[in-house]
């Protein structure tokens, strides 16, 4: 079986895994839906979340809308994310690597679905222009508009002329016209345009709504500059992706995708934008960003509207951040830089971004501070507080990795603080309001290196025989299913002798009155 050829194979996949609910009855877009979703993230546990497709919509004002909107599609969990990507959750890293390390090029082909409906000059008025889609409001209450959040923007740079795919919300301004948050001046859309406007020419931009699930995992994962995101969706797919051009500029999009909204990005003035719901789990402040006017609007017959779910954590973005840095970052360590890492985890609860444990199993101990300051140096944001742990402690518990923390560092010698660094949107690093440069120095980063230094005596939890002899008879007794995590068993760290495991053995053996005996043989005398 091949990769997904279109949206439409995606949700009859999520359909046959139990993994998408339908929702007939009558749903406020504005009010209802993605407080709905929500609900399943915040009373839910992990592997009982699902996709929504909501197929009887209306807006605030009575409106009804005969396009369906799809919610969590893509990364409600974890599995459903492995769905996506046609492997098993424990080998999403290595396909993702597999994907950087060989891309497949897209392929030009004359036409396709998306341009089943092109509405370009009187006709994009005529139906209505942006107000054809249900979008619905993210947070009611505290956002000032309908956002495109599902939105994956194809630009290029105007002197080399490679692509890139970002996923960048869109404030609906006009049934024309969108903003665009593009969070840092790195960006690789902000680059294009500010390159642009040095030009003195606009930006031509496509947003690219409802394709095949891997480009939604590559416009939300960040690679270097320069390398052309459909490639790498095709490493992931594992053959080309059929582009074709746009009508009203020079863009390739996904032949098979829902909805594509063509049109450029002035490079001569700016407007206010947001407030927002965002992943820091707070509302984004209003900015002077780049705007998008609309030249043409191309659909399929019947298209459906996709939309993630962001905001606090966890989420569908966070989910589907979390999988895509740690992916990159794992393959930078491991590849570019020649690291002993494992694993590499990126916490939701930190909005995948600030909080980054590296697993390593140190063949030095110089090559924990080396994956240190290659996590720093891979981004600039990325990274507020990075830990390397050792081998046996589990980088995604924050039990496991909060032991680590208090018994492997001193943080006199195990901790160091870099500057220059970006924080976008980080209110500790300044107040609402205040420009991004508020700190002339930059924000700053924590690097602590938890692993052990030395020889430890071993874990104080039973050997691991005992505790899956334990298990059996639990099991065995109907007891409720447990779901262990590291360390579950105890095992030695190099300070054991020999006697220890003697005198641990004769204790097994009822013959611990013999140590007792022998302890009595070496008494020394109280001073």
């Amino acid at each position: 079986m091949g990769y997904y050829k279109d949206l439409r194979d995606h949700v009859k996949a999520l359909e046959a895994n139990g993994k998408l609910v339908r929702i007939k009855r009558l749903i406020n877009k504005d009010t209802e839906l993605m407080p709905l979703v929500r609900w399943q993230f915040n009373g839910l546990a992990e592997e009982q979340r699902k996709a929504f497709l909501f197929e009887n919509v209306v807006d605030v004002k009575g409106r009804r809308f005969e396009i369906p909107v799809l919610v969590g599609s893509h990364s409600s969990s974890k599995e459903m994310y492995a769905l996506g990507m046609m492997c098993a959750p424990d080998k999403i890293m290595d396909k993702w690597t597999e994907a950087q390390l060989h891309p497949i090029e897209p392929r030009m082909v004359g036409d396709g679905p998306v341009h089943e409906e092109v509405h370009v000059g009187d006709k994009l008025l005529e139906h209505g222009g942006l107000e054809e889609f249900p979008v619905p409001i993210s947070t009611p209450g505290f956002d000032n508009a309908p956002y495109f959040t599902c939105a994956n923007w194809v630009t290029k740079d105007p002197e080399t002329g490679t692509r890139n795919i970002g996923n960048y919300r869109a404030m609906i301004k006009s049934k024309t016209r969108t903003g665009i948050f593009c969070a840092s001046h790195i960006q690789h859309l902000y680059v294009h345009w500010q390159k642009c406007k040095r030009m003195g020419k606009p930006l031509q931009a496509a947003i690219v709504m409802g394709s095949i699930p891997a480009l939604g995992y590559a416009s939300v994962t960040k690679f270097p500059y320069g390398v052309d995101e459909y490639a790498v969706v095709g490493g992931v797919a594992g053959e080309p992706i059929e582009l074709v051009k746009c009508k009203t500029v020079d863009i390739e999009v996904p032949a098979a995708a829902e909805v594509v909204i063509e049109g450029e990005l002035p490079t001569d003035a700016m407007e206010r934008e947001a407030p927002f719901g965002e992943f820091t789990g707070y509302m984004g402040e209003k900015s002077l960003s780049p705007y998008f006017n609309v030249t043409c609007i191309t659909h399929r017959r019947n298209p459906i509207y996709s939309a993630f779910l962001s905001q606090f954590t966890p989420s569908e973005a966070s989910v589907m951040s979390c999988i895509g840095r740690e992916a990159t970052v794992l393959k930078f360590l491991r590849h570019d830089c020649g690291l002993p890492v494992l694993d590499v985890a990126l916490h939701q609860s930190c909005g995948s971004w600030h909080y980054c444990v590296v697993k390593m199993k140190l063949g030095h101990p110089a090559e924990a501070w080396q994956a240190l300051h290659a996590v720093a140096g891979q981004s600039p944001r990325q990274g507020k507080i990075t830990i390397v742990v050792d081998d046996d402690i589990d980088a995604r518990n924050p039990d496991s990795v909060n032991w680590a923390l208090a018994w492997r560092m001193m943080p006199d010698r195990d901790i160091d603080i870099i500057r220059g660094r970006v924080a976008p949107m980080d209110y500790s690093a300044k107040p609402p309001g205040e420009p991004e440069h508020f700190n002339v120095t930059g924000s700053s980063a924590l690097l602590i290196n938890a692993t052990r230094k030395w020889a430890y005596p071993p874990v104080s939890l039973p050997k691991k025989q005992f505790m899956e002899r334990a298990k059996q008879i639990w099991e065995e007794q109907g007891l409720p299913k447990l779901t262990p995590h590291e360390p579950w068993y105890g095992y030695t760290l190099g300070y054991w002798t020999e006697e220890d495991e003697q005198e641990a053995e004769l204790a097994l053996q009822g013959e611990h009155f013999q140590t007792g005996e022998k302890y009595a043989r070496e008494r020394n005398r109280s001073r």
